[in-house]
């Protein structure tokens, strides 16, 4: 009999998987599709030679991992690329703020009068970063904060919601970038927590950046695969799990699935009915003849562009999306350009690129003309770059990852309560009502991101329960 049985072979399953074998239990995986990656995963939609990340693509949360950090991926072909700005937000006079590593840099693009107030934000944090993250990260209840002041403070600042914080803000330049960080959970700016969300985008790109991973985020998810492979795990793709007869006998089974496929394969019934899925996206992706033609200079060199021209426009989008059922005449986009920094990524002299709206879940319409609309207001000339595009509504996401439900690419709505108590309000998140069945997935703490705490933090449960039956 095996110790452990992870379902699902995307970071966090994979996360999972390792954190188990590093310790000496015996864990077999099940992958429903051809390959492993979830979230993280390179293919060529478009034409032969582009390699493009179907879903995530910039990594300011995976660089920063605990989990990650503390596994040796680069022996396994895993190499994070820097751009040389780790995050541009254009505005329509030819100007753009932005987020460097450099928080004075950062701080000198949103104008004098916001200059001092964004840096009494961030800076008191970044000395304490590495231990705030893991504190932060690790909640609920799988290990006491190793430095409370500090996280009480960030708590302080980042419970709120964003409207709050951005009120320390003079001028619209500071507050469109910080709205932006906030959209990248698809979460309304007025929720909960929601401050938080923002300042960990920020301090995260100021302490080690807002990388790619060379080749593609496929490579991620191989080094994770090839290390647990070392440590003796099995992993097998092509193999659909519909009920938990289909698995090998095993102390444990680790779902790395959307709530609602772990309670109907483990016959849960109605254990997450509560459980809400958010805003879904619409996303893009290019095969292009050249680079994106910015008008303003600094998104030419950075790996993502915010797309937004002020915090109203950005909070309208993000309503629309998730509160009103209506896809934005104006939509926020987040873009990510890869070949910016990894020229691998395309044939030479030319690029990938990818950009998503926000639709509400299970959106059925066509946003290609609005997110083009968009780019064309930054970017005059996008469309005659285009060589190839490759589009996804939520129903094509969802075809593609089983997690997104209605497009929802972060396997559940990260707003109000939802995005601090996930799946339900439990102190042991990651257990079910099953003693053998625990769920890792983004539907878990600290949830979305290509990161792999939730994995890592279900496996310490497991791990916790193995041992106290040996």
């Amino acid at each position: 009999m095996l110790d452990a049985v992870v379902v699902g072979a995307g970071p966090n399953g994979l996360t999972a998987a390792v954190e188990l074998a590093r310790r000496g239990f015996s864990v077999a995986l099940f992958e429903a599709k051809s390959t492993v990656g979830g979230g993280a995963r390179t293919q060529e939609l478009t034409l032969p030679g582009f390699r493009h990340d179907p879903c995530s693509a910039a990594h300011p949360l995976g660089i920063n991992s605990p989990a990650f950090r503390a596994m040796p991926l680069e022996r396994y072909g895993l190499e994070w690329l820097q751009p040389r700005l780790p995050m541009a937000h254009p505005f329509p006079d030819g100007t753009a703020a932005i987020l460097s590593r450099s928080v004075a840099e950062t701080a000198a693009s949103f104008g004098p009068r916001d200059a001092g107030a964004y840096r009494r934000l961030v800076e008191p944090f970044l000395p304490h970063w590495d231990t705030l993250l893991r504190d932060f990260m690790s909640l609920p209840m799988t290990s006491l904060p190793r430095d409370p002041v500090t996280l009480a403070r960030f708590g302080l600042a980042g419970l709120p919601p964003s409207t709050w914080l951005m009120r320390r803000f003079r001028d619209d330049r500071a507050r469109a970038l910080f709205a932006g960080l906030v959209g990248h959970v698809m979460a309304p700016l007025d929720g909960i927590v929601t401050a938080g969300v923002g300042m960990v985008f920020a301090l995260s790109a100021h302490a080690r950046g807002w990388p790619v991973a060379r080749g593609g985020s496929q490579s991620i998810s191989d080094a994770l695969t090839a290390y647990l492979k070392d440590l003796g795990g099995s992993v097998h793709t092509d193999y659909e799990v519909k009920r938990l007869d289909d698995l090998p006998p095993a102390r444990a089974y680790v779902f790395d699935t959307s709530p609602t496929a772990l309670a109907r394969i483990a016959g849960l019934g109605r254990a997450y009915e509560g459980y809400r899925y958010g805003a879904g996206v619409f996303k893009i992706d290019y095969a292009l003849d050249g680079p994106v033609p910015w008008t303003a200079e600094e998104p030419q060199v950075a790996g993502t562009v915010q797309i937004g021209p002020g915090s109203k426009d950005i909070g309208a989008a993000l309503h629309a999306a998730s509160r009103t059922g209506r896809a934005p005449e104006n939509p926020f986009l987040i873009t990510v350009q890869p070949s910016v920094v990894d020229p691998s990524r395309a044939p030479e002299g030319k690029h990938v690129f990818w950009a998503y709206g926000h639709v509400p879940n299970g959106w059925d319409g066509d946003l290609t003309d609005a997110i083009e609309r968009q780019l064309e207001r930054f970017a005059p000339g996008f469309r005659d770059r285009v060589l190839a595009r490759a589009t996804a509504g939520p129903r094509e996401l969802a075809a593609h990852n089983p997690n997104y439900i209605g497009g929802d690419i972060a396997c559940g709505a990260a707003s109000g309560l939802q995005l601090l108590l996930r799946p339900k309000i439990s102190l042991f998140p990651y257990a079910t009502r099953h003693p053998a069945v625990f769920l890792c997935s983004s539907a878990t703490p600290p949830g979305p991101g290509v990161h792999g705490m939730s994995g890592h933090n279900a496996a310490k449960a497991v791990w916790k329960m193995l041992r106290s039956q040996s």
